[in-house]
């Protein structure tokens, strides 16, 4: 009986025929998904304000062949360690309460919160991998760090913590950061364990966003070094096509 071998191909945005290696012989184009969540501590001006945060992630990331990579990064961070509590002394009494327009004892909560909006560029250096697409990670990039005072007085009346009002207790700021990432990727074979973790750092130059601060009865235009350093770990979501398939008929 004759044997007839047909080769089927999967094709991928523009890549050629011959760009569709199988990943665990090749280096290949990929678009990696990850989401990730990182521990931070905070610097310079940053440092006097909060403390230890936690961060979510979400970053899409392209790698060539040759193993640069091309990445827009989002992050949410989070924490309730506030160290600047003097915000709202002008809203206390003799005993350090604050109480409502009710007669009630306030029950304010301050907490941290802020995002990260980046771009990356980097390269991924195949060594201690299962594949030429892992390996150790390192990104350059740039873009946005925003962070703010967030006040929470929902079961009391307070109009002093409301509307417009807030905005001159809240420390809104935000302003160009820098990014660096050193870490190491891992891509099964099978698509089945996929993940990153390493080292990541923000440097940002950011200014108070209010017009004025009621607390200090004054404007702060100054220039802020804010400055974040943690370690981030994530699972990824790879996306590239799969080797050609032999199908055989008799």
């Amino acid at each position: 009986m004759r044997r007839i071998l047909f080769i089927v191909f999967s094709f991928f945005g523009t890549q050629s025929l011959m760009a569709q290696a199988s990943i665990k012989d090749s280096s290949i184009f990929l678009t990696e998904i990850k989401v990730s969540f990182a521990a931070q501590s905070p610097f310079g001006d940053m440092a006097d304000r909060f403390g230890l945060n936690s961060n979510i992630g979400l970053e899409v990331m392209l790698k060539s062949v040759s193993g640069f990579t091309f990445s827009a990064q989002g992050s949410f961070l989070f924490s309730n360690k506030l160290k600047e509590t003097s915000i709202l002394d002008p809203l206390r009494d003799a005993d350090g309460n604050i109480v409502d327009l009710n007669g009630d004892f306030a029950n304010v909560l301050t907490m941290e919160r802020g995002y990260t909006v980046t771009g990356k560029i980097g390269y991924l250096w195949n060594v201690l991998g299962p594949n030429p697409n892992s390996g150790f990670l390192f990104q350059l990039g740039g873009g946005i760090l925003q962070h703010k005072i967030r006040i929470e007085a929902n079961r009391n009346y307070l109009p002093q913590l409301q509307g417009d009002y807030i905005k001159g207790y809240d420390r809104l700021t935000n302003g160009f950061t820098f990014q660096q990432f050193i870490g190491y990727q891992y891509l099964s074979n099978r698509r089945l364990i996929n993940f990153y973790f390493g080292v990541e750092a923000f440097e940002a130059l950011t200014r108070n966003r209010r017009v004025w601060n009621f607390d200090q009865v004054a404007a702060d235009n100054s220039l802020r070094t804010d400055i974040l350093l943690g370690l981030r770990a994530g699972w990824i979501l790879p996306l590239y096509p799969r080797p050609p398939k032999a199908i055989y008929f008799d």
